[in-house]
């Protein structure tokens, strides 16, 4: 238990700099909603609620994480052929409407398929797997998966498969943005990350 309360401790402390990284300068949501439209709709669908389980949908995310996510992939912090180009072709101050807009976006509701994973997805996401240091899910995103803005992200109704693969990245080491994240999730199995991933994919 004590080694689970320090992770999450350096967890919050390595997240804690988006919360002080920076005072966005005053977002331009009219400007975000025309550059999303120009860029972004394609993939994360209208009004950033993808119906492609390959991208995530990204409406009503905390902006100060979508914030910082555009600028990693723009650093090439996080790696993506197609979000680091678009990334990068955004000023600063675009990725900051961008961000501030999708925030103002309502999620639509998403919902957990494998009902033979579910108990197993519950248990992790509330409980974590204490003999592996793996901590509860909502000790970070919260008990509904709403998250905390300018620390930790919206999970809540995200598509399992999206969420799988990022967990499955961040465990490879193929995503390296967020250290507490690699450390979680090296100690999964895919099983383990599928279950959990499936039962994200219905919180409201």
């Amino acid at each position: 238990m004590k080694s689970i309360t320090t992770f999450i401790g350096a967890a919050a402390l390595a997240t804690l700099s988006l919360s002080v990284f920076a005072q966005p300068a005053q977002p331009d949501l009219r400007r975000g909603a025309e550059l999303f439209g120009q860029m972004c709709i394609a993939c994360h669908g209208v009004d950033g609620n993808s119906t492609t389980v390959a991208n995530p949908s990204i409406a009503q995310q905390h902006p100060e994480y979508t914030l910082k996510q555009l600028r990693d992939y723009a650093s090439g912090q996080r790696q993506n052929a197609i979000m680091s180009g678009f990334a990068a072709a955004l000023s600063d101050q675009d990725k900051i409407n961008v961000s501030f807009w999708l925030a103002t976006q309502t999620k639509t509701p998403g919902y957990a398929r494998n009902k033979e994973t579910i108990a197993l997805g519950e248990r992790i996401f509330r409980g974590g797997l204490a003999n592996r240091q793996v901590p509860a899910c909502m000790a970070c995103h919260g008990p509904a998966g709403a998250g905390l803005p300018a620390l930790y992200p919206r999970l809540a109704g995200q598509h399992a498969e999206y969420t799988a693969d990022q967990m499955r990245q961040f465990r490879s080491g193929a995503r390296n943005n967020n250290a507490p994240m690699s450390g979680i999730a090296r100690y999964m199995t895919d099983a383990e990350i599928e279950a959990v991933s499936d039962f994200i994919a219905g919180l409201r």
